[in-house]
């Protein structure tokens, strides 16, 4: 018999649940930066694992030393990527060095008439907007000072979060037979199966999907590579690979890069005529990335991506740009392979659900 004791007792525990709930969910957006570096360090470990058990299988190395190696490999390989660029930042500072702005200048107003001639668009005087408008007048420069803090903060954060992921990584991948030694202990004895099945069948699908990715980045960088050799760039493999990085970014990365490739190439062409070598080899530069992101967007994303992982294009599409949405870049960039462990979870925990059958019919 229901009582009023029950229903206010009902309504107690779910007052607290929902509480509980709210708790937990703060407490994750509050330590949400270390859920990124747990979540970076684990993509690592797993990325890892083959050169990890070449090392202690043939080489004989102990856990720490390979531990030790994996770590010293990534090092070495961020610091080989940002030495990559230092040619090309070198080159583009002298190419700027050489820039004549009032001949540049001439070059512009020359070109904007000519569009202006060509389309019937009335004159459109920038300089006297400013100046009747008084916009110089107030601006606040206080904003650079802020500027400058917020870049030496960024780079002070980042320093900091690479200690942290790498000292994390080594961890997860010293001890990461000790890790599931100890969870088969603490696994109920029911769902022990379960777990350690899902734990295999993620690592599987995550190292497909690093390897899919990696493919994906590397025809990419092939095609960019070619359109920019095309048009003579002479910095055309940093710039391809630098453009091909930022495809890890879906749908803004390669926005990013288009953007990136097109300054980059009117900066290293400074010196020549702009309107017949500046603006029509960087507009040829930018159709070529645009045909790169639509053979990409629609041929060897959508196969590499949905092979490896075993989901349908149209999911990866949705749950990425729901993971932009509420998580911004981050999200984006962890979406799918977070996507993939839930669905591994789901499936095995409740292969008898319609939704989730249908969810999951391709692991």
């Amino acid at each position: 018999m229901i009582t009023s004791k029950t229903i206010s007792n009902g309504i107690l525990r779910a007052l607290a649940t929902i509480l509980i709930i709210g708790i937990v969910l703060y407490f994750l957006y509050e330590i949400q930066t270390v859920i990124v570096y747990l979540c970076i360090s684990l993509i690592l470990c797993l990325i890892s694992n083959p050169l990890v058990l070449f090392l202690k299988n043939k080489l004989k190395f102990k856990d720490s030393l390979a531990a030790t190696s994996a770590i010293i490999i990534f090092i070495l390989l961020m610091v080989g990527f940002i030495f990559l660029f230092v040619p090309l930042i070198i080159s583009q500072a002298n190419n700027l060095s050489l820039l004549d702005t009032n001949q540049l200048q001439t070059q512009f107003m020359e070109t904007e008439h000519t569009i202006e001639t060509y389309f019937n668009i009335p004159h459109f005087d920038l300089n006297k907007v400013l100046k009747d408008s008084k916009v110089t007048s107030m601006l606040d420069f206080s904003y650079f000072t802020g500027f400058i803090n917020s870049i030496l903060n960024f780079l002070a954060d980042m320093g900091m979060g690479l200690v942290s992921v790498f000292f994390i990584t080594f961890f997860f991948i010293k001890d990461q037979d000790q890790f599931k030694s100890t969870a088969r202990k603490l696994l109920p004895d029911s769902n022990e199966d379960k777990i350690l099945n899902s734990i295999t069948k993620i690592n599987h699908m995550l190292t497909r999907y690093f390897i899919g990715l990696l493919l994906q980045l590397t025809v990419v960088f092939i095609l960019y590579l070619i359109v920019l050799v095309i048009f003579g760039n002479k910095n055309a493999f940093v710039i391809a690979f630098l453009c091909a990085v930022l495809n890890i970014i879906p749908y803004i990365g390669p926005i990013i890069g288009t953007i990136l490739a097109a300054l980059l190439t009117m900066i290293s062409l400074i010196g020549q005529d702009f309107r017949s070598e500046i603006l029509p080899t960087t507009i040829y530069v930018v159709i070529g990335f645009l045909l790169v992101q639509a053979i990409d967007n629609n041929i060897s994303q959508p196969i590499i991506s949905s092979k490896s992982v075993n989901s349908h294009p149209l999911e990866i599409f949705l749950i990425t740009l729901i993971s932009g949405i509420t998580f911004g870049i981050v999200g984006m960039i962890i979406a799918v392979p977070l996507f993939t462990m839930i669905k591994v979870i789901l499936k095995e925990f409740f292969p008898d659900n319609k939704i989730i059958s249908v969810l999951t019919e391709r692991i």
